[in-house]
């Protein structure tokens, strides 16, 4: 009688370097099969401990312009002088086999991707306090004092721009913040506008079905 729209959900999921968003998100992910979280390119270097493929696909800076130029980029920003950008191709794929994707993109990224997709779910991941993510950058070890301060500078802006999403989530507890994250998924599915096809036309004609059917059976 009533038929969902087959189309997975767009999910966008910004916050400050160091709020733990692909920590979030990959929870979610491990107990939520039909979740698929795109992997972005960038310019920058590659961290230790840091996978390619797995947390981005690193790219020279002239790979990534090339990319530009061959509008292969759902969206692309620089941050930090370095190049980020959302590959095209798969996220229209998933999306249309029914998988719900999640782009984990800076705010600048995020809101160009609004532009396009007014109707995607946009979340904001919040450190529990600003000391917090201080110290989760620091304790990171990935970065020198400059690049450091440079973020938490960013970090700043990027609170500033927190009204633009749909939801915000405070990661204080991990499992906390994912479980939060994975309710406001359920909801969004739960969405009179997922609806593709109601066929209420014969309602009255099944109830009397039903009433009927019983009566003859006592």
């Amino acid at each position: 009688m009533i038929k969902l729209k087959k189309q997975g959900l767009l999910i966008v999921v910004s916050g400050p370097s160091g709020a733990g968003k692909d920590s979030v998100c990959n929870l979610v992910a491990s107990y939520n099969p039909n979740l698929w979280i795109s992997v972005s390119c960038t310019s920058r270097d590659i961290r230790k401990g840091e996978v390619e493929g797995v947390n981005y696909f690193y790219l020279t800076k002239d790979e990534f312009e090339e990319k530009i130029k061959n509008n292969e980029f759902l969206e692309y920003a620089t941050y930090n002088n370095s190049y980020y950008g959302t590959p095209l191709y798969k996220i229209k794929e998933k999306l249309n086999e029914g998988k719900d994707v999640v782009l984990v993109i800076e705010v600048q990224g995020a809101l160009k991707v609004k532009k396009l997709y007014p109707n995607a779910i946009f979340i904001f991941i919040l450190p529990p306090s600003m000391e917090e993510l201080r110290n989760r950058l620091i304790k990171r070890g990935t970065e020198n004092y400059e690049k450091i301060i440079d973020r938490f500078r960013m970090a700043y802006k990027e609170i500033n721009e927190i009204s633009k999403y749909n939801y915000v989530i405070v990661n204080d507890v991990l499992e906390d913040a994912a479980l939060k994250m994975q309710s406001i998924i359920v909801s969004e599915r739960c969405r009179v506008d997922r609806i593709e096809e109601t066929n209420v036309s014969n309602i009255e004609e099944v109830l009397h079905e039903g009433i009927v059917g019983k009566n003859e059976n006592i």
